[in-house]
């Protein structure tokens, strides 16, 4: 199907060898500023594929990576040459990276890996940091316009935050993540985030708390940045819908354009419908306000029971996440992570820590192997009934395999719609 793949898979092995250290405030990367000064002299080195390109720079809690993506989408639906950099994939590398309606051609990947290993051995950068050179190269190399950039963790120290003079920055929401490196508040974790925000960028947010958008209006005034807010809305994907039509409308996209890339945004495992009879539903909700949203949409759908297979990483606020969904469960499967045990949430302890927020006639159990669970929960249930895998993308993403397998995206470079 995919010719060169060993080359390709080789690249990933390769990356996958880079260190991951995610440089904030943490005790392994003490001094962050120093790590947007070696992404700089990274890109230096690399011929400043940086610039040149009209930014969209987005971060949030959640739905950064959707905002993203229907950013591209109107864009593209605009007649314009759009690239696009998400964070996490799911199934194979190749999702992190896109121009046009394609992810990155898997020789292509292979051959800008290649061209960046001597500039990779003198400056040691992270994972992280490669892959989103990679992507701008790409992007270069494409002739993109424009560039709409999700940030990897916070905003101020992430890597993304080298891009020069973004058009747009965006904040969809602020919430409890990552508080190990970027601060136990929302004070602090909204400063984090508001530190992409440029001289003369236009400012956009869906954060409702007053404190929050006062923080921003503060932070826009002393950059010189335009503040632009939606109104209040029902649900999460309301107000993605109404952030990108307020960013569209502002940058003058068509109308029309604006709706056709709302409409078209897609996402792997961000609540990704897989079959019919029984319902299958991914989503890798890993934080209480992302799994909030899924308790919101799984609670309009319509089934007869709602059996949920979750599995997450030990780092997870792990009671806060799954008191969103567990009331709704008339089965719970705990499992492990297939990519990285060392990452994994102990399922036993899941359990525990789930236990008051089960329905009394709820059925719990265990199953570590997260294959045979899955194929477990699909044997038992009936065709009405609604399976829910979330909890990590480590989880969802690999599951996925299942109806998607990593050589058809490969091949087929694009996203598939099952249902």
């Amino acid at each position: 199907m995919v010719k060169n793949t060993d080359r390709y898979f080789a690249a990933v092995a390769y990356l996958d060898g880079l260190p991951r250290r995610p440089g904030h405030r943490s005790g392994a990367f003490p001094n962050p500023a120093l790590r947007l000064r070696r992404m700089q002299r990274f890109l230096d080195l690399l011929g400043n594929p940086e610039r040149g390109l009209k930014y969209i720079h987005v971060t949030g809690t959640a739905g950064k990576g959707t905002v993203t993506t229907m950013l591209h989408e109107a864009l593209s639906a605009s007649g314009e040459r759009v690239g696009s950099y998400t964070s996490p994939f799911t199934t194979t590398s190749i999702e992190k990276i896109r121009v046009g309606e394609l992810f990155i051609d898997p020789d292509e990947f292979a051959d800008i890996v290649e061209s960046m290993r001597s500039t990779i051995d003198e400056v040691r950068p992270t994972y992280f940091e490669v892959f989103f050179a990679l992507a701008l190269i790409y992007f270069r190399q494409k002739g993109c316009i424009w560039a709409v950039v999700e940030v990897g963790i916070g905003g101020r120290f992430d890597f993304t935050n080298v891009i020069p003079s973004p058009i747009a920055t965006v904040i969809t929401n602020v919430d409890y993540d990552h508080t190990e490196l970027l601060g136990k508040t929302l004070k602090k974790i909204a400063y984090d985030k508001a530190g992409i925000i440029k001289s003369g960028s236009l400012f956009f947010t869906a954060e409702q708390r007053p404190s929050l958008q006062k923080m921003f209006i503060d932070v826009c005034a002393e950059q010189g940045a335009t503040f632009h807010a939606v109104p209040r809305e029902k649900s999460a994907d309301a107000y993605n819908r109404s952030l990108v039509r307020l960013i569209g409308a502002t940058l003058d996209f068509p109308s029309v354009a604006i709706g056709q890339g709302i409409d078209r945004a897609q996402l792997p495992c961000r609540f990704e419908t897989m079959q019919r009879s029984p319902m299958v539903i991914l989503d890798g909700a890993h934080n209480r306000i992302k799994m909030r949203s899924v308790a919101e949409r799984i609670a309009k759908e319509s089934y007869r029971k709602l059996h949920v297979i979750v599995g997450m990483t030990g780092k997870q606020d792990h009671e806060a996440v799954l008191k969103q969904i567990m009331p709704l469960a008339d089965s719970v499967t705990f499992t492990s992570l297939p990519s990285d045990r060392s990452l994994c949430a102990d399922p036993e302890v899941l359990q525990k820590k789930a236990k008051p927020y089960f329905r009394s006639s709820s059925l719990v159990r265990i199953i570590a192997d997260s294959a045979e669970a899955l194929s477990t929960v699909l044997q038992s249930v009936d065709d009405e009934d609604c399976v829910l895998v979330t909890g990590s993308f480590f989880l969802v993403g690999e599951l996925r395999k299942r109806w998607v397998t990593e050589e058809e995206i490969l091949h087929n470079r694009r996203m598939k719609r099952l249902v």
